[in-house]
């Protein structure tokens, strides 16, 4: 297609003419526009105007070494005010380009900066040395002349050392970030920020080495892993992660308070958001040793263990054991593909918001940011199989005394039903791995995780403790665990609407308080109340009374104290209930025991002393509480504290283990409690 071929030269200059003509003709008719170029130094304020008319570009020189590297830090301040035309600033390097205006808004219309200092991103360099040059072009659309200052300084201490401190300040429009780089032999850091300031609201972020540094309250979670923080920050890094063996510690102060829990309005704010902050990084305590678990010798358990068809109470297994079983699986598996979504998010996005770690005793392995929090609950499975075994080898015994037609078998002491006790040993189990689950991405929505197997101990045993004199209960399996999955059922209830809502905490009072009423009829009466609540007038048995009385003013008061206060933390609360009322009951269960002449044997006593030892000391622990998720992630991480067993450890780990003591004993006293009775006639044995 040629016709139009030799038009096209033609037809191009014509175009470039008229460009020409616009932009030539109309700066013709204006001044003409002035661009100034200012050799510059370090270190020195240049103060100066600049209109629509005239630019002014600052180059800087100077000698860039690759084996010390430098920041350079960029202050302005434009003495006008130009809210409706800023100032534009343009920061030219060989590698990268930098802009920014003046003022600077940050959120909308609401904060404005005339104060700005940026840090420039340090250009790459091959050779021992190199010449480097930062231009910095200062314009405006503005035709009144505007006044500022700029001064372009190096930054000391760019470069962090290892178990240095830093102090330096922050704000808004004043970020900062340094660079940190692994020594050698040092394979993980914490990066530790605290402030003896609570507010204003900060930022810690870890970056890898790369252009731009995302250092502003509007992007710096665009990248790296990053923390909202108050008085307190905690990051661990790993050198696998960044293969550079290097990278940015960034902190940023955010424009409002809200996400650190502050609900000021931001319009009544403190314009003066400056912070005053120090940073630190420390070498992970290397604990590799602490992790080298010496194999159990598992021989004695296996041949304790075999064969367990021979000698099992079947029916006691298919009812308690199996049953339980079966709920652990399928009660699991959801659990652990949920937390592992949560830390595959975690460690996507780098947001460290997420999860409520004690993050200054976080130890990251296989892809889990607090190994050390999910190890320590090694101790519940261990002790809930030890138990198990224990619970198998009286089983084999009595099912041979029975089987020798033994007298004290047949007729003497408690009943023995053993399924409860299998129970009771898979649920101490898998509370250890429902808690490792928890604490894979501990929050307030995975919490319900870690008390669900709590409340089926608490039920179970109180339930074993009522079978002790009411063997006949064990028929009735399937009931309670219906019950039990109920309670499960409204603790999900109450995570999901218990926190503002005064309707449900109503209906769940009144569920609570009927719910007591019953069982303290069915207590009373053993089971012939029905028959028995139209003629009986006064109270026959008056420690089951008093009892009963007791139990059930705890009960109103914890009704109505949920009502009142509302907590929070509905799962605590509902585990408070439970283990209140299995406390009142265990005490009644040994007092009563005691009041109708029987005793308690040595390895009864022993126990009961050990894990009340036991249940003090990991309370205190407990109570130490180095997270919160009740407060905002910032507020949490003020509770942090360092590891203190092992350098791996910290206090909610030792909780872990000295709790799994305690309940191993705990289950020891309810399995011996009634072991003096071996030797009495069965009809001579007290129903309470």
């Amino acid at each position: 297609m040629r016709p139009c071929g030799g038009r096209v030269p033609g037809f191009t200059l014509l175009i470039w003419m008229s460009v020409a003509r616009l932009v030539c003709g109309y700066g013709l008719s204006e001044e003409t526009k002035t661009v100034l170029l200012r050799e510059a130094e370090f270190d020195v304020i240049y103060e100066d105007t600049v209109t629509s008319n005239n630019q002014t570009v600052y180059a800087f020189n100077y000698t860039l070494f690759r084996k010390m590297t430098e920041g350079l830090r960029v202050s302005v301040n434009v003495l006008s005010n130009v809210s409706h035309s800023p100032i534009q600033f343009v920061l030219r390097q060989r590698h990268s380009v930098m802009s920014f205006p003046v003022p600077l808004i940050i959120r909308g219309l609401t904060h404005e900066y005339s104060h700005v200092e940026r840090t420039l991103c340090p250009p790459p360099t091959v050779n021992d040395s190199e010449e480097q040059s930062l231009f910095v072009d200062v314009w405006s659309l503005r035709s009144h002349s505007t006044q500022y200052q700029l001064r372009v300084s190096r930054v000391d201490n760019f470069t962090l050392g290892t178990d240095k401190k830093l102090n330096f300040t922050a704000s808004p429009s004043q970020p900062q970030f340094f660079k940190y780089v692994f020594p050698d032999g040092v394979d993980r850091v914490i990066v530790k920020v605290t402030s003896h300031m609570k507010f204003p609201c900060s930022v810690l972020s870890i970056q890898d080495i790369k252009c731009p540094v995302y250092d502003l309250d509007n992007n710096v979670d665009f990248t790296g892993m990053f923390q909202t923080i108050t008085k307190l920050g905690a990051i661990t890094v790993q050198r696998k992660d960044f293969p550079g063996n290097s990278f940015y510690v960034v902190v940023v102060v955010k424009s409002e308070d809200t996400v650190c829990g502050d609900s000021t309005d931001s319009s009544t704010m403190d314009t003066d958001r400056t912070k005053v902050l120090e940073v630190v990084v420390s070498p992970s305590p290397q604990s590799k040793e602490s992790l080298q678990l010496q194999p159990m010798n598992m021989d004695d358990v296996s041949m304790a263990c075999s064969n367990p068809e021979t000698y099992w109470d079947r029916f006691s297994y298919l009812f308690c054991f199996r049953n339980i079983a079966t709920i652990a699986v399928f009660y699991a598996l959801p659990v652990l593909q949920l937390v592992i979504t949560y830390q595959t998010f975690a460690n996507v996005t780098g947001k460290q918001d997420i999860c409520y770690y004690n993050f200054l005793c976080a130890y990251p392995l296989l892809g889990l940011s607090s190994f050390n929090n999910i190890l320590s609950n090694l101790g519940y499975g261990l002790l809930g199989f030890l138990f198990l075994c224990i619970v198998f080898k009286r089983a084999i015994t009595h099912r041979q005394a029975l089987v020798c037609k033994d007298r004290n078998a047949l007729e003497n002491g408690i009943q023995k039903h053993f399924g409860l006790f299998y129970a009771l040993g898979m649920a101490l189990m898998m509370e250890g791995v429902l808690s490792g689950c928890y604490h894979v991405c501990p929050n307030y929505t995975n919490f319900q995780f870690d008390t669900s197997f709590m409340y089926m101990i608490a039920g179970l045993s109180m339930l074993q403790l009522y079978q002790k004199r009411h063997p006949d209960i064990s028929e009735n399996a399937h009931a309670a665990y219906c019950c039990l999955a109920l309670v499960v059922f409204v603790s999900v209830i109450g995570v999901v609407l218990g926190k503002d809502s005064i309707t449900f905490w109503i209906i769940f009072s009144l569920i609570h308080i009927l719910a007591s009423l019953f069982l303290s009829a069915q207590l009373y009466y053993t089971d012939t109340w029905r028959g028995c609540i139209r003629q009986c007038t006064c109270p026959i048995y008056i420690h089951r009374l008093v009892f009963l009385v007791v139990a059930n003013v705890g009960n109103f008061c914890l009704a109505g104290y949920g009502v009142i206060k509302r907590p929070n933390d509905f799962d605590t609360h509902l585990l408070a209930i439970a283990i209140c009322n299995l406390l009142l009951y265990l005490f009644y269960y040994i007092f009563m025991k005691l009041w109708n002449g029987e005793r308690i044997t040595r390895l009864a006593i022993v126990c009961i002393v050990l894990t009340l030892i036991f249940w003090g000391c990991a309370i205190s622990f407990f109570l130490q509480g180095l997270t919160t998720w009740q407060k905002t992630p910032a507020e949490s991480r003020e509770n942090n504290k360092d590891c203190i067993l092992l350098s791996f450890f910290d206090d909610h780990d030792i909780w872990h283990f000295l709790s799994s003591i305690a309940m191993f004993g705990s289950f020891m006293v309810l399995l011996t409690v009634d072991d003096d009775l071996d030797t009495v006639k069965r009809d001579n044995i007290p129903v309470f």
